[in-house]
């Protein structure tokens, strides 16, 4: 008879096999009511399964990360209820959970309209206050094919047809006649969703993901455990589609994309004097950590790629071209065999390491298109990409001293909360499990020394090395998965790296790649979102514009102008013929964050009108001073 042990280490016995809503009663009346789901030695469980043997069990409720995933979970299948019962012929494919929600993807001839959305979020809320039951049962193959291919169902026929033939066909039931095929776990029945969700867009997308397939349309919701955090939710949207970096760069006349080069950012000066600052900024950070930067061509043979094991991991992602030889090259998606090339050439010894290498290398990469999102997600980007090599008893220390650099160059930027995500080994990968033990081993040890809150990603580390990513946090509660740290001990043997040792002996060197912002298009569309646009003065392109009155101070604004350029200021004069009241906000909607105002007394005392970016009050001082104070400001915020 099951012995039941607690998270917090209770035991108690039972006499027979007992499920998870008879479990929740014998702890508390409180968490009987409260529990959704239960976890069972590491596994997700609905509450009617029957724990038959000795097992450490948590309950379940909407407090858990787990529990808000499984009110998502249920209000996916809520709404797909909701669909085929209002619209009726309508087939469901796949509803998975993901972020903040949860969507599914129908086949519908015709589409769904803002109006469709209001009646299935009414229909869900009918469903819901039917409180109706579910039911789990298992099915046979066969007959689940046979099933939902009578009943129209054909994508889900298809889904159970691909699924491995020893894997268990779970069914769902929420109430008499809806069902679907799932893992589970679910709730017991549909009233414990609540009433905090809201249904949020409508977009089109292709049958599993590929362009060849049909396009479904997928309809998006989100689910909350109480309206205030739904409400703080749809705040958050609204804000963020206010800071919407693509509306925000269109404003600031900082790029553009257009379809003859999807995924391919077309920088406008502005922007580009943007993207510059930032390299610079980066360089001498890197410089001051001794880092030596290098370049490497962004083309190379096929044959490189085999060694290095992209071709076949990554192959699928990768541009290729075919040369009159009949020679096969490809544009790098990621730096690191190019770097190993230029750490082979001269011999090397256990004195010149850690050698840290650089490169601001531009990388090609193939996302489908229907994932490509401004600057968040494209095709070519610009990785400030650098490559550590070191013995493995250097990895330790490089690795803190690598994570002391980007947590620095966050806190420069305007990011404090930062969490780390420790990820390990990768189904597909390269290398035997000694080599991965090893890389492991180091990568935990350098997390836990340098005292950050870190989680652990199982499985998601990249195919030739475990690694940690940073996550930021914005101004408005988003997280950005931005730097990565990888403990590689595969590629440099692969690709024939070596150094002598203290001995006298040939050893493979330890590889660290790092990146700090990632993609700097990425981080760049991130920084304009995290400021609304208000960049911070230093990394303003342009930081400020002089504004002339009248035509008569237009002599005394192009000496103050000509004066800041001089003094390295990014600076304009504006001297068209329009009110003053027109230019000032002409130039604030493009986010210039000091606007220079001159007149006829400033003329008269050699001083300057300032008004500062989201102000309405404005300071008179003297011109020198001015011209002082901007140079301060416009310096690196260097720790």
């Amino acid at each position: 008879m099951p012995d039941i042990k607690l998270l917090d280490g209770k035991k108690i016995p039972f006499t027979k096999s007992i499920n998870g809503f008879e479990l929740a009663k014998k702890i508390s009346k409180t968490l009987e009511k409260e529990a959704l789901i239960m976890e069972v030695d590491g596994e997700l469980k609905d509450l009617s399964y029957q724990i038959k043997k000795n097992s450490v069990v948590k309950i379940v409720t909407s407090k858990d990360k787990e529990g808000l995933e499984v009110l998502r979970h249920d209000a996916a299948h809520i709404m797909a209820m909701s669909v085929q019962e209002l619209f009726p012929g309508t087939q469901v494919t796949i509803g998975p959970v993901i972020e903040n929600g949860f969507y599914y993807d129908f086949a519908r001839k015709d589409p769904f309209t803002s109006d469709d959305l209001k009646k299935i979020e009414k229909k869900m809320s009918e469903i819901i206050d039917r409180d109706v039951k579910t039911k789990r049962e298992v099915w046979e193959r066969g007959k689940a094919i046979a099933h939902f291919k009578k009943i129209g169902e054909k994508y889900k026929a298809e889904i159970i047809e691909s699924i491995p033939a020893n894997e268990e066909l779970s069914i769902y039931h929420h109430g008499d006649t809806w069902h679907d095929l799932c893992r589970g776990p679910h709730l017991a029945s549909s009233g414990k969703i609540g009433k905090a969700f809201k249904l949020t867009k409508v977009s089109g997308a292709y049958w599993r993901g590929d362009s060849k397939n049909e396009m479904l349309q997928r309809i998006y919701g989100t689910c909350w455990n109480s309206k205030k955090d739904l409400d703080d939710y749809l705040n958050r949207l609204e804000e963020a589609e206010k800071r919407d970096h693509r509306k925000l760069g269109k404003e600031m006349n900082l790029f553009h994309f257009r379809e003859e080069s999807p995924g391919a950012v077309f920088w406008h000066e502005k922007g580009w004097i943007l993207f510059q600052r930032l390299i610079e900024y980066m360089r001498l950070k890197q410089r001051l950590a001794g880092y030596k930067e290098i370049n490497t061509p962004e083309i190379l043979d096929k044959s490189l790629w085999e060694k290095s094991g992209h071709w076949e991991k990554f192959g699928e992602n990768m541009y290729t071209s075919e040369t009159p030889d009949e020679k096969t090259f490809a544009i790098k998606p990621m730096n690191c065999p190019g770097c190993v090339q230029v750490f082979n050439q001269g011999l090397k010894s256990y004195r010149d390491l850690p050698l840290k290498l650089s490169e601001f290398g531009k990388v090609h990469r193939y996302e489908a298109s229907g994932a490509l999102h401004g600057l968040l997600r494209v095709r070519a980007f610009t990785q400030d990409d650098a490559h550590i090599f070191c013995t493995e008893e250097q990895i330790t220390e490089e690795c803190l001293s690598v994570t002391n650099l980007i947590l620095e160059i966050y806190k420069d930027l305007g990011f404090k909360d930062v969490l780390l995500q420790f990820s390990d080994r990768p189904e597909k990968r390269v290398g035997d499990d000694k080599i991965w033990d090893k890389s492991e081993a180091a990568l935990l040890t350098a997390i836990k020394k340098s005292k950050l809150k870190y989680e652990i990603n199982k499985g998601d580390g990249a195919f030739y090395g475990p690694k940690i990513d940073f996550v930021l946090r914005d101004a408005i509660g988003r997280d950005w998965q931005c730097g990565t740290l990888q403990v590689d001990l595969n590629l440099p043997g692969r690709l024939g790296a070596s150094f002598v040792d203290k001995d006298g002996s040939k050893k493979i060197p330890v590889m660290l790649h790092r990146a700090l912002f990632g993609s700097l298009e990425r981080f760049i569309g991130i920084l304009i979102e995290h400021y609304a646009g208000k960049l911070p003065l230093w990394l303003s392109p342009t930081q400020a514009v002089v504004l002339p009155i009248s035509e008569e101070n237009n002599n005394y604004s192009k000496k103050l102008f000509e004066d800041l350029f001089k003094e390295g200021i990014k600076c304009e004069v504006d001297l068209k013929n329009q009110k003053i009241n027109y230019k000032i906000r002409e130039h604030s909607l493009s986010k210039v964050p000091i606007l220079l105002i001159c007149g006829k007394k400033e003329e008269e005392k050699n001083t300057v009108t300032i008004r500062k970016l989201g102000s309405e009050k404005q300071e008179t001082i003297k011109k020198e001073k001015l011209i002082n104070d901007l140079i301060m400001l416009n310096k690196f915020p260097l720790n």
